[in-house]
């Protein structure tokens, strides 16, 4: 049996690639206070795991939900970098190009 291969129906779609993308590459931005290090964590969490989720309903209508509430993740977690670049001096400057991806993308699969 071949791991590499994707499995299920939501490792062969780009959104989930790209969300699954910034989930790695925000985990490494050192957040403060740990209230807002927490909300960005989950947000972008539940972005990719409601991608995955939707991926795998039979129907339309559940797949859009799942969609939506990622979307809405996917603004929650742009909300958090807007929060992080005004109080800190990380560096987002990759992150926003991602995250704005992902959301697009989510737009038009939530119609």
């Amino acid at each position: 049996m071949n791991l590499e291969r994707p499995v299920y129906s939501h490792q062969r779609l780009d959104v989930y690639c790209v969300a699954l993308e910034f989930a790695k590459k925000s985990s490494a931005l050192r957040v403060s206070p740990a209230s807002l290090a927490d909300q960005f964590t989950r947000s972008r969490n539940s972005i990719v795991l409601n991608i995955a989720e939707g991926a795998q309903q039979v129907s339309q209508a559940m797949a859009k939900k799942h969609y939506r509430i990622a979307l809405g993740s996917a603004a929650e977690a742009a909300a958090c970098l807007d929060l992080i670049a005004a109080t800190s001096s990380a560096n987002i400057d990759g992150l926003v190009p991602l995250i704005n991806r992902v959301g697009l993308m989510l737009q038009r699969l939530a119609r």
